[in-house]
């Protein structure tokens, strides 16, 4: 089974365009959401990350402590580094059995009627991947989802009810290598827009 990674900065419309394919059947893969469930479920996890910074992030109840492990590494690239070493190679972990668990799948029930052709694909939404050697590795195509800036700043503004200097501020955080991108969505128009383009793009893959 094949993988593709699915890119893009802040408002560009990612997940829109992920959720665009969950309805044609594809499987996708979250990574954000994924490392927020292993921080919940995965022990051996906690137990690596609070061994390396020397200090606990779990709450009383024994639940993960998001607040804390942010007040730990995100004032300290080197922390931050630190972290995704860690943190980086579960999720990796994490994607492959999930991989394979779609191929069995796709071998047992075969893709489904909407499918963007035969051949059985799953895609891994990330922001960071390409610039992390060990996630890129696993795609076998990258797309990239774009918009306007001023575009991807309204979204983003609306959506998480953030202020446009913390917005910038977080896009300024995000860079893109755009030769290690093999296709562009452009997200600019209505849904409709976005959903023919998107069904042109993976129909070419």
């Amino acid at each position: 089974m094949k993988t593709v990674a699915v890119t893009g900065g802040i408002g560009g419309g990612k997940s829109t365009v992920c959720s665009i394919l969950k309805e044609r059947g594809i499987p996708v893969y979250d990574s954000d959401s994924a490392a927020k469930r292993l921080y919940a479920v995965d022990e051996s996890l906690l137990d690596s990350i609070e061994e390396a910074f020397g200090c606990g992030i779990r709450l009383a109840d024994g639940s993960f402590d998001a607040r804390k492990l942010a007040s730990i590494v995100f004032s300290s690239p080197e922390k931050l580094r630190t972290l995704e070493e860690i943190v980086h190679p579960a999720v990796k972990r994490d994607f492959l059995r999930w991989k394979a668990a779609q191929a069995d799948r796709f071998e047992s029930e075969g893709p489904s009627a909407i499918f963007f052709g035969n051949e059985p694909f799953c895609v891994i939404e990330s922001a960071i991947i390409l610039n992390k050697p060990e996630f890129l590795s696993l795609a076998d195509k990258v797309v990239m989802v774009d918009a306007p800036l001023a575009l991807r700043l309204q979204r983003a503004c609306g959506r998480d009810g953030a202020s446009q200097t913390e917005v910038i501020r977080r896009m300024a955080a995000q860079s893109f290598d755009l030769s290690k991108v093999d296709l562009m969505i452009r997200n600019d128009g209505s849904f409709d827009e976005l959903k023919g383009s998107v069904a042109k793009v993976f129909s070419s893959i």
